[in-house]
């Protein structure tokens, strides 16, 4: 049981970052535009994020070094995603090879500035990250099961917020009707007065949006530096709760947290009877090995947006 309650808040913060960046993913896709980008995304988000925490740690404004670094890590992915808008919308470049030529750029463009700025391939230490934080008092005070919440980091609570403020808008506003009717029949859209092209450009900023914070708060909240390795592929993971979510912000807590859980298990595994006989790279790869299980099992009875990946004509019936 003592287990169960330490491996509560590490699912937590390992989901949390998962759950943002797919609900970024979900209002791209909605709009109709594949966003293969949101690993780019996330290391843009996540070195702006390192870079501006170690920048103002020394200042007066140390002590909301880490509120600001995510703050601008996710102006910085919202920016970056500009590059996958022009290609893609404007200049109607497949999505996928797009998306997939900026998460190669976003690889080495990081490092670059890194040792611009710093003067090695990764970003300074530093110590006044997300974990440093004071955790959520509140938590901890619930009786019985305010055991399993100490620990809990408060950007957990910024994830929660933004599933129900996706639900609300993409659901329960006429904004989010018209970016779902764009992912679904684009020609009837704008047959209406709707802009395709305004409404696919939104969705992807704000996936990039969504990006760069979820890059920040991972690097801020399980790291010291931002380094190539930072991101480990949760971006990928993050499309694929995204699919396993069924393109429902419900749908994408739930899988972030299962997949959230299936990086922490590997982590406690050495704490379990049997399992703490196998070799500890095994435990390193239960994580992408339960996303093609969950993808296999699930992918094929989930239909997304019947319009997202295809490039807009305007002429096309």
């Amino acid at each position: 049981m003592e287990m169960i309650f330490q491996m509560i808040p590490s699912t937590l913060m390992v989901a949390t970052p998962i759950i943002i960046c797919a609900l970024g993913g979900l209002f791209s896709e909605r709009s109709g535009v594949v966003n293969i980008a949101l690993e780019g995304m996330m290391m843009v988000g996540g070195f702006a994020g390192a870079t501006v925490c170690v920048l103002l740690e020394p200042t007066a404004l140390g002590a909301w070094a880490p509120w600001i670094a995510i703050v601008v890590g996710m102006i910085a992915g919202c920016i970056y995603s500009l590059l996958l808008c022009v290609s893609a919308i404007n200049f109607r470049a497949d999505q996928t090879i797009a998306g997939t030529a900026l998460n190669l750029l976003a690889g080495g463009l990081t490092i670059y500035l890194c040792q611009i700025i710093f003067g090695q391939q990764r970003t300074q230490t530093f110590v006044r990250g997300i974990s440093k934080i004071r955790q959520i008092p509140l938590l901890a005070d619930i009786p019985v099961v305010g055991e399993m919440f100490k620990g809990v980091y408060p950007s957990v609570l910024i994830a929660f917020v933004l599933v129900l403020v996706t639900w609300y808008v993409v659901f329960k506003t006429p904004f989010g009707l018209r970016l779902r009717s764009c992912g679904e029949n684009p020609q009837a859209s704008a047959s209406m007065g709707i802009s395709v092209m305004r409404m696919r450009y939104t969705g992807v900023l704000v996936s990039g949006a969504f990006a760069g914070l979820a890059g920040a708060i991972l690097v801020l909240t399980s790291g010291t530096q931002y380094t190539a390795s930072s991101i480990h592929g949760i971006g990928f993971i993050s499309i694929a709760a995204l699919i396993f979510g069924k393109w429902n912000p419900w749908g994408v807590l739930g899988a972030g947290i299962f997949f959230g859980f299936s990086q922490t298990i590997g982590v406690y595994a050495s704490m379990i009877p049997i399992l703490n006989l196998m070799p500890s790279e095994f435990f390193s790869c239960i994580p992408y090995v339960l996303t093609v299980i969950a993808l296999v099992i699930f992918a094929g009875k989930s239909v997304g947006p019947k319009a997202a990946g295809e490039i807009y004509d305007a002429g096309k019936r």
